[in-house]
């Protein structure tokens, strides 16, 4: 039975603090941080990705770029015509022949599939194809992960370590967030003294000023 008090009985705490976090004004001013600051801030509008993640097509495993076509039959040796290392671009690719590719990298021009390392023989300047692939085998196409103008986060939202990735991926640098609370926090006591003071008779430290300060934050 919850304390009582005379001629009027106490409110249970599990039934005070409801109306009492409605009552509250909801803090609607804004401002935008830097994504350094943004961990646990809680987002102040909805936030769109400006562009494509990838960006490009590329290429999901190390091998040959080329046109789907050429491997379907093939017989003999495919030139090999250049090689894209991730952070490189390509010149077109011309039909019957293969660039060597890594992971990562973006797919020439006139590619649309890549055969996997494994399932080639290296041949000096050329390659032999082990098994034939299908267009857009082995390709991350533009936009598979985030595409330009979607819905990354809503407002009202806690940012999470993991949301900050996001928000980097697309490239931004600031986000904007709700202002955070401004609180004055007193504690009182003619017993409390801070940590690191010697205790006098009847003193103890002030722990609850440290636990409510990293509650707040």
């Amino acid at each position: 039975m919850p304390p009582s008090h005379p001629g009027k009985p106490l409110t249970p705490i599990e039934a005070a603090i409801p109306p009492l976090l409605q009552s509250l004004p909801q803090m609607l001013e804004v401002e935008a941080v830097p994504m350094e600051q943004a961990l646990g801030r809680i987002v102040g509008s909805d936030v769109a990705a400006p562009i494509n993640v990838p960006p490009h097509a590329n290429s999901a495993m190390d091998g040959y770029a080329l046109r789907a076509a050429d491997s379907q039959g093939a017989r003999g040796l495919v030139q090999v015509s250049q090689r894209i290392a991730a952070g490189q671009v390509g010149e077109p690719l011309q039909a019957g022949t293969a660039a060597r590719i890594f992971t990562g990298a973006p797919l020439p021009p006139g590619a649309d599939a890549v055969v996997m390392q494994e399932n080639t023989r290296a041949e000096d300047e050329a390659i032999s194809i082990l098994q034939a692939v299908v267009p857009g085998e082995n390709v991350r196409a533009a936009g598979e992960d985030i595409v330009a103008g979607a819905k990354l986060f809503g407002e009202g939202r806690r940012l999470r370590p993991q949301d900050i990735g996001v928000l980097a991926s697309v490239g931004l640098t600031r986000v904007t967030v709700r202002r955070a609370l401004r609180v004055a926090l007193l504690v009182t006591g003619d017993e409390l003294v801070p940590p690191g003071t010697e205790l006098k008779p009847g003193q103890i430290y002030n722990s609850n000023n440290y636990t409510i300060a990293a509650l707040l934050r």
